[in-house]
């Protein structure tokens, strides 16, 4: 859960990442990002710099997922079940007990309040513009087009 995002594609793709980046690493979701309309930035808690093997697969892996054209919904649950099916570290103190889960398609499922894309496919294209790793954090910067 995190705050309000004005660019619904660049959202989705943060979800689209952070799945990528708990299949291949098994590391947990960004624990900050920054997310704007022309490049965007995830921190990940790592211990290394990615190969640039690692890149091209987790770019190859977004890309097939915005290819797949997966609708993106949500499903409002009780706190309770959520905190049975999600991780729920970075909710808010404040936050109501019926969450938000937005899901798309297979791949990814998380509480969240932000606006996304309606499918995958609007995203058009995902890069890896840079990353950079210093003190435990690793920083993927991506951008979104053809």
């Amino acid at each position: 859960m995190g705050k309000e995002y004005a660019e619904p594609r660049m959202h989705t793709a943060e979800h689209l990442l952070n799945q990528t980046m708990i299949r291949m690493f098994q590391k947990g979701r960004s624990f900050s990002s920054h997310i704007e309309k022309k490049k965007s930035k995830c921190d990940y808690r790592f211990d290394r710099e990615l190969t640039s093997v690692e890149v091209v697969e987790i770019e190859r892996r977004v890309n097939e997922a915005i290819r797949l054209d997966l609708p993106v919904s949500d499903e409002s649950l009780p706190r309770e079940e959520a905190a049975r099916r999600y991780d729920l570290g970075r909710l808010p103190e404040d936050a109501p007990e019926t969450l938000r889960i937005v899901r798309i398609g297979d791949y990814d499922a998380c509480p969240c309040i932000g606006v996304h894309a309606a499918s995958t496919k609007e995203l058009e294209g995902f890069r890896i513009v840079s990353s950079s790793f210093a003190g435990g954090v690793l920083r993927i910067r991506f951008k979104l087009g053809a």
